[in-house]
């Protein structure tokens, strides 16, 4: 039987790698891929989200081969976006930024969309597109106060992390929590598993580990 080829993970984020961790996958190699994330003119979020994987995808891939470890491995990349309607919300990196963003989420409905990108050996390209719908409550002023001294919003797509204290906010979520997150997991298995990297290979493993 064929061994299992190599993934990398396009990726620093230590939520992607934990939510892989999740269903049992450890990649043999992490390569961070910054990218110019600024949206083009007129783009919408759902093409902003796809064409930013794209871009961290062959990015990895590039410096990948640089190092000489790329030409057996599938690469692996994920960006998510939030959006209100079309207006694309950004990775807060100041608090200004994030209490703008609270106060526009602030009991109202908004889309997260998370692009997701297998870059194949072969040089075939798979993907997908994540859309999850999420209404947060209305937020008092004590709250995003609070919120935003908590410094959890820093670098987050939309000024919060629903898997820390924003998960608070949320009254109602339709779609992929762990797209939200970082990385939609039962896309990321299926496209993995289409390529030939078995996912569940590693839950045989564990539960030998474990004595189940």
């Amino acid at each position: 039987m064929a061994s299992r080829p190599d993934l990398i993970l396009a990726s620093a984020s230590p939520r992607r790698l934990a939510l892989l961790n999740q269903i049992g996958i450890e990649p043999e190699h992490l390569v961070p891929a910054h990218v110019d994330e600024t949206p083009e003119k007129g783009e919408l979020p759902r093409r902003l989200a796809q064409r930013l994987a794209d871009l961290k995808a062959l990015t990895a891939q590039h410096k990948a081969r640089q190092a000489g470890f790329a030409d057996k491995a599938l690469v692996l990349a994920a960006d998510t976006v939030v959006a209100v309607g079309r207006r694309i919300l950004p990775k807060a990196e100041t608090m200004e930024e994030a209490a703008d963003c609270l106060a526009l989420l602030s009991g109202r409905a908004h889309r997260v969309y998370t692009g997701l990108t297998l870059l194949t050996p072969s040089g075939a390209k798979r993907q997908r597109l994540v859309e999850t719908r999420i209404r947060f409550k209305r937020l008092s002023g004590k709250e995003i106060e609070a919120y935003l001294a908590s410094a959890e919003w820093q670098d987050k797509a939309g000024g919060y992390a629903i898997q820390g204290i924003a998960g608070a906010f949320v009254v109602k979520l339709v779609g992929s929590y762990s797209a939200v997150v970082g990385l939609p997991l039962l896309e990321t298995s299926a496209l993995l598993t289409g390529e030939g990297y078995i996912v569940h290979t590693n839950w045989l493993n564990q539960a030998t580990l474990t004595g189940v």
